[in-house]
């Protein structure tokens, strides 16, 4: 046993010679070779350089000049994490294929082919540089790296990778300033061309964004901002910037920040307000207040759009949150937005939530009828229906349906009964039909021309007409009158009648009878 013991200490010496001799033999041509290469030379310097040290080590160590075993010990290990960073970054050209390619000048290319092979071959090379080497060398490729993505976003999307995402979002969080602020512009390129965002997501993008949005030059903050913004339109990533605490510092830059992040930041915090699990965190961080306020002094018309649109999430299901608004004066301020030329959707909407919430002298008060007039004959298709729904909530008393039919609304609506869109027909309908049980305004339909056909042919008994239930209603209000009978028996109604027989809709079979015995009535007096 004593003999095989001396036998592998005999082996491994010989080996260890061996190695050395061959390290001794080999560091010379490495350093010869990496003069001559062109491409990466700095990384062959690197290999060289450590070449060298483990040279000099084994050297003191031939010749027992080592200070102790423990400094030895220090050295190697040293020595070893070199060499595992050396054969990390040989490894990440080797998989990248950058070391397997050839860089030619894109004019020499003799096709389309050609030039783009070489262009990703220089690509691949440029994002290989963001992980390997010195910071300088690094913001070298950050700089010529946002200069291509200006030029030729489509060719860098092309050879992107997981891994060169990952070195992207380490760089955000890296000691010089500028190469944050290059870094962030590369990462607001790729969130904007929405191809990676799951990658930058999960290789953990949002805190040092969030951080940059926090404490960043104001081109940091705008990128920071904006890349924010496109990731926020994932529930689960606007869930994330929850979580990570990036609510306080948007809410910060929509009251201190330039126009264009102000309006990245509104939009993002109207993305996030969709989430309605983390409404009341929104509302603890001061968010009301804030949107109000846009509402109110927006640098950009954007950025009062975000946030009429992050109220109008705010209060579509929480009671407690439609107060909350209601007592900060947002109805007052969505009245005052909407008093304009091109009255929006979502600002019509909130109002809509809101109005249930106010009692009907203060909604009177501030003028919320004529502002549901002026969106009822201006607005967008979407902000019709959003006004024709908020008269349906109005219609609570005789009083406040006598004062919505006084303000103008009721020929507004007649016309909606004509609108492509079958939600905005049907809220229509509801509207007129809630408004006509009062007498004044059921004469006010009588007297406008086309009511009984627009109503008639909201009869029709196609599944997708979900309007003809109300249109039965109307009908039949209108049905003591025997001109508005005979133009419903005009305008095909006992057809229509007939076939809504088979549906469970009320109103129905009444409506019919009375068109019937109008019918009957007509033939009699003919013969």
């Amino acid at each position: 046993m004593v003999e095989e013991v001396r036998n592998d200490a005999v082996i491994n010496s010989q080996a260890a010679e061996d190695w050395l001799l061959q390290v001794q033999e080999y560091a010379p041509i490495a350093l010869r070779k990496a003069r001559e290469v062109k491409v990466f030379p700095e990384q062959l310097q690197a290999v060289s350089k450590t070449l060298d040290e483990a040279i000099e080590l084994a050297e003191m160590c031939v010749k027992g000049k080592y200070e102790g075993k423990l400094r030895m010990q220090s050295d190697l290990d040293s020595l070893s994490c070199k060499f595992d960073l050396n054969l990390r970054d040989c490894g990440l050209l080797i998989k990248s294929g950058v070391l397997g390619d050839v860089t030619f000048p894109l004019a020499a290319s003799n096709s389309s082919t050609d030039s783009e092979s070489a262009t990703h071959s220089s690509i691949k090379e440029l994002l290989a540089r963001l992980q390997i080497g010195h910071l300088e060398a690094k913001h070298k490729a950050i700089d010529s790296l946002v200069e291509i993505l200006q030029e030729d976003e489509k060719n860098v999307l092309a050879v992107l990778g997981r891994s060169n995402i990952a070195a992207l979002v380490q760089l955000l969080t890296a000691t010089s300033p500028r190469i944050r602020e290059k870094t962030v512009t590369v990462i607001c390129s790729l969130a904007e061309s929405g191809s990676c965002e799951d990658w930058l997501v999960s290789e953990g993008v949002l805190p040092p964004l969030i951080r940059l949005v926090e404490s960043s030059s104001a081109v940091g903050k705008e990128k920071s901002t904006i890349s924010l913004q496109r990731l926020s339109m994932s529930t689960e990533t606007a869930r994330s910037i929850v979580g990570h605490g990036g609510v306080g510092p948007l809410i910060d830059i929509c009251q201190t920040g330039d126009s264009v992040s102000q309006a990245a930041a509104a939009c993002t915090l109207k993305n996030i307000s969709a989430v309605p699990e983390v409404q009341q965190t929104l509302a603890e961080e001061g968010i009301i207040s804030v949107m109000i306020n846009l509402l109110d002094h927006g640098i950009l018309l954007g950025s009062k759009e975000y946030a009429a649109e992050c109220l109008q999430n705010l209060t579509s299901t929480d009671d407690n949150l439609r107060k909350c608004v209601v007592s900060e004066g947002g109805i007052q301020s969505l009245l005052t937005y909407l008093d304009g030329p091109l009255p929006q959707e979502s600002a019509v909407g909130a109002l809509r939530n809101l109005v249930c919430s106010v009692s009907e002298d203060i909604l009177v008060s501030h003028g919320v009828l004529p502002i549901l007039v002026h969106v009822l004959k201006s607005g967008s298709p979407g902000a019709q229906q959003a006004a024709a729904s908020a008269v349906c909530q109005l219609c609570s008393s005789s009083e406040m349906k006598k004062m919505i039919g006084e303000a103008g609304c009721i020929t507004l609506l007649v016309n909606m009964l004509e609108a492509k869109s079958n939600s905005n027909r049907e809220v229509a309908a509801q509207a007129l039909s809630s408004l006509m049980s009062l007498s004044q305004n059921c004469k006010e339909v009588k007297r406008i021309g086309k009511s009984v056909p627009n109503l008639v042919q909201l009869l029709d008994p196609n599944p997708q007409n979900t309007a003809k239930k109300y249109a039965v209603t109307c009908l039949n209000l209108l049905s003591s009158s025997k001109k508005c009978k005979k133009l419903m028996i005009s305008y095909g109604a006992i057809g229509y009648l007939k076939k809504l027989t088979e549906m469970d809709i009320p109103g129905v079979k009444k409506l019919l009878e009375r068109m019937e015995r109008g019918k009957f009535r007509v033939l009699m007096n003919l013969v």
